[in-house]
């Protein structure tokens, strides 16, 4: 699969999935959301940094890269802290909905700024390619189990651009 065309996927899936968590009101339901949303966005976030980004990574995206590795460091604290934190607490939604927003920013930022750089530096072979790559990656992430718990350890500062 395209690689591009699989995190387009992956970002509209992961937003349909914090959209169900927002409005999940059971602590239970929270927590089961939570963990969906957390092992999917682990996978996403990993796929991105250890494959897509470092294939892609040129003068012309470096600057949109390093802001995204930023922007992944955000991601994952604030899902560390509501990993951490009871789904019946008072604060749970409204950090929740500040995890969804920024995603959502962040997958605009992607989709607006270096998706389209992306796709005039590689062909379709190349990202398909590359998709694969990703794929394979998510699945052995998923096969290892609860991806999200890793995710935990990786909030002192963003991952290098490699």
């Amino acid at each position: 699969m395209d690689a591009i065309n699989l995190l387009i996927d992956q970002h509209r899936k992961l937003e349909s999935l914090m959209k169900t968590a927002v409005e999940a009101r059971e602590p239970k339901a929270r927590s089961a959301s939570l963990v969906r949303v957390g092992d999917d966005l682990t996978k996403h976030l990993t796929s991105e940094e250890d494959v897509f980004y470092p294939a892609v990574k040129a003068k012309r995206t470096e600057d949109i890269l390093l802001e995204s590795l930023e922007e992944h460091l955000s991601l994952k604290r604030l899902l560390a802290d509501l990993l951490a934190l009871d789904p019946a607490a008072e604060t749970w939604e409204a950090k929740f909905k500040v995890l969804k927003e920024q995603s959502e920013h962040h997958h605009k930022e992607e989709e607006e700024n270096l998706f389209p750089k992306v796709r005039k530096m590689m062909d379709a072979a190349q990202l398909d390619a590359l998709g694969q790559d990703m794929l394979a990656l998510q699945q052995r992430l998923q096969q290892q189990g609860a991806p999200r718990e890793a995710l935990t350890e990786q909030t002192e500062e963003a991952a290098p651009l490699k």
